[in-house]
């Protein structure tokens, strides 16, 4: 797609760093995408092989990923708010013998891949490696691997969620066929969300350049500064999470920002809440229209752009292409306006978790992928989500699994046992609360126990706050009964 619209508009400008960084035309970024490209061929890097990359929103993120894909390697993309323990943990998993970063992330990475011996090449600002010349695209298959995405998932600690080009690229198509436009030429995009993450990765970025768009990168996002310049650059189509939409209707004086630029919003990654909606379409005059996927789809599995208008509450009707059914427990489809489990199937659907076959047949049977997620279906096909089938915590549109929160929180030696659950949050939809029983005879405060699990998780997986209790109700197999909580 970038090599395509590279040569069909060369000059227009791809991306441009919000503020006063210089602009990317297309034919600047493919350039650059081929020397990254040569560079890693030149350090031995072959189809197949996993190149971490460690970078916010930014040019150099952008011709990284294409690059490494130019040579059919395999992208790792690092969360950049991951400590480098955690960092390291995927590097070891994924295998990956090359990391690149860039902006405050290298640090981290280059920290991250000190720990893990299988690492060969490590490069940061400035020093990635390059060269001169033509650079032909390596042919390949559709279902060759393409994105090694880690994400705690719903069944455990972190996992790869294994993405071909095949997949990709029919979720570009899936969206494209949607009815009302969401991208074209000659919009300006906001890209306010963090391209390491599926969705800023595979639907802002690759509808931008599928389309010869223009994106305005947001490498962190403050409701002031984003108003700002999406007034500067009439950026004409929003991509956000809810905690950004949430964040822009708080913000005091929001009705002396012009926003007549913008077209259309789009939200996804968590539910959003139906009072945001109607607030943010009542300052703006903008609805926003609510989507659902998961990094197992690529991401996009449905959108209200399916329809004429966005029904309040409800994630829309499915893609083109892709086959929904609610099912009860014991495996039957639903009756209409009954919760049932939400499973699909499409071109879409990976190929399953990196080197965890046990985890893959759990989730894909029969070529269908079993969610977990509950929704119901109106009479008018519309889906609306209601439950979690596990114990995943959504913060800010980020996958936190409580297991790896209170595995961190019971390193600390005066902690006899741990439970973590989410509760509901005004600003990122959940957060996560830990319950904890000390030892006994041990002495330690909510405020303790919190700085140690900040040197070990990142910071959103880290408990909003810390409840210390004298002991749990336990079920038969010994498990918390964690329903008894709050």
């Amino acid at each position: 797609m970038l090599v395509d619209t590279s040569v069909r508009l060369p000059d227009k400008a791809a991306l441009v760093p919000a503020g006063d960084g210089a602009a990317w035309t297309y034919w600047e970024l493919a350039a650059r995408a081929s020397a990254v490209a040569r560079g890693l061929a030149s350090l031995g890097v072959t189809p197949g092989d996993r190149v971490a990359l460690a970078a916010g929103n930014s040019p150099e993120f952008a011709a990284a990923y294409f690059g490494i894909l130019l040579g059919r390697a395999v992208v790792v993309p690092l969360n950049t708010m991951l400590t480098p323990e955690e960092m390291a943990q995927v590097l070891e998993d994924s295998g990956a013998e090359v990391v690149l970063g860039a902006g405050p992330a290298a640090s981290s990475a280059a920290e991250a891949a000190a720990r893990v011996p299988t690492v060969k090449h490590v490069f940061g600002d400035g020093e990635w490696p390059g060269g001169e010349g033509p650079f032909d695209i390596v042919d390949g298959d559709p279902s060759d691997l393409a994105v090694l995405s880690y994400t705690s998932g719903t069944t455990g600690e972190a996992k790869g969620v294994m993405l071909s080009h095949g997949n990709l690229v029919s979720n570009v198509e899936q969206q494209m066929a949607i009815p009302k436009e969401t991208v074209g030429e000659s919009d300006v995009l906001f890209m306010g969300l963090p391209m390491f993450h599926i969705f800023g990765l595979n639907v802002t970025l690759a509808l931008l350049v599928k389309n010869g768009a223009t994106g305005i990168l947001i490498d962190r996002f403050d409701p002031v500064p984003a108003f700002r310049t999406i007034v500067d650059k009439k950026a004409t189509v929003l991509f956000g999470a809810p905690t950004m939409y949430l964040a822009m209707v708080n913000t005091p004086g929001v009705e002396q920002y012009d926003l007549s630029s913008v077209r259309l919003a789009v939200s996804g990654a968590a539910p959003l809440a139906p009072e945001v909606l109607t607030a943010f379409t009542g300052v703006t005059g903008v609805n926003i229209y609510e989507g659902y996927g998961l990094t197992e789809t690529s991401p996009a599995l449905m959108s209200c752009l399916m329809a004429s208008a966005p029904r309040s509450g409800s994630v829309g009707m499915p893609l083109e292409g892709i086959e929904v059914r609610l099912l009860d427990e014991s495996g039957s489809e639903v009756a209409l306006g009954d919760p049932g489990e939400v499973v699909v199937r499409g071109p879409n659907v990976f190929a399953g978790y990196w080197k965890r076959p046990e985890a893959t047949a759990e989730v894909l049977r029969d070529g269908w992928l079993h969610t977990g997620d509950i929704a119901v279906r109106d009479e008018e096909g519309f889906f609306y989500l209601v439950d979690r089938k596990r114990d995943l915590i959504i913060v800010s549109g980020f996958n936190v699994f409580p297991s790896e929160v209170e595995t961190a929180l019971m390193t600390d030696p005066r902690v006899a046992e741990a439970a973590v659950v989410g509760v509901p949050h005004t600003y990122t939809g959940e957060a996560v609360k830990a319950y904890v029983v000390l030892v006994h005879g041990a002495d330690a405060t909510p405020e303790e126990l919190s700085e140690g699990c900040k040197a070990l998780l990142a910071r959103f997986k880290c408990p909003e706050s810390i409840e210390i209790v004298d002991g749990f109700e336990h079920l038969a197999n010994g498990k918390i009964l964690k329903r008894a909580l709050g």
